[in-house]
């Protein structure tokens, strides 16, 4: 059902977005994601999910609550972002300013063996967001529609969600670290300095 042609490769659509990004604090989805942002560079700011679907975006939530002063940057893949449609409800009356949520979307199901996803069959995230009550919502399908998402995700005021629709070509895999705990550790003293140990 897909009206548009997919034409964007999501590892140069992630980093594109993540070459912007400053200090902005970042929670991937599990899976491709996940990659797409290791693949593009690991950072202290940065916090993988290796688990938890559908949480990223309710994680990015209770972490832009709790730093207001600071930019929250949620990367996440059509599959997760469809299990956790609950978000979208509860971030829009929440309503923090400071974040974003980006969903890679290749209309399928990655992590179980590539079928087609409910996008794929004309599933509207971001009409659900704009529905839901987020301010900005936006779909970008092409590199100019990038290009005018990029300065959107970091520097307007949100809760902003946007999708950027990407090929299903398979990516070479790029694991970033697998400990929770050093993920943890390294991503709290990046946030709070050492006082997070004392």
């Amino acid at each position: 059902m897909t009206e548009h042609q997919l034409t964007l490769d999501r590892r140069k659509a992630v980093a594109r977005i993540l070459a912007d990004r400053g200090d902005a604090l970042l929670i991937t989805g599990l899976g491709s994601p996940t990659w797409d942002v290791a693949a593009a560079g690991d950072h202290p700011n940065n916090f993988y999910l290796w688990g938890a679907m559908g949480a990223a975006a309710v994680m990015g939530l209770g972490l832009a609550l709790a730093q207001p002063d600071r930019r929250v940057l949620v990367i996440t893949g059509d599959g997760e972002m469809v299990l956790g449609l609950g978000a979208l409800a509860t971030i829009a009356v929440a309503a923090p300013g400071n974040l974003a949520v980006c969903v890679i979307d290749n209309e399928r199901y990655g992590e179980t063996g590539m079928q087609e996803g409910h996008t794929a069959a004309g599933v509207d995230l971001p009409g659900m967001a704009a529905a839901a009550g987020w301010p900005v919502t936006a779909c970008a399908w092409t590199k100019d529609e990038l290009e005018a998402l990029v300065p959107v995700l970091h520097g307007e005021t949100g809760p902003i969600f946007a999708t950027v629709k990407v090929t299903a070509d398979p990516a070479p895999l790029v694991l970033p670290p697998r400990d929770g705990t050093v993920l943890r550790n390294r991503f709290r003293q990046a946030l709070l300095g050492e006082m997070a140990f004392e």
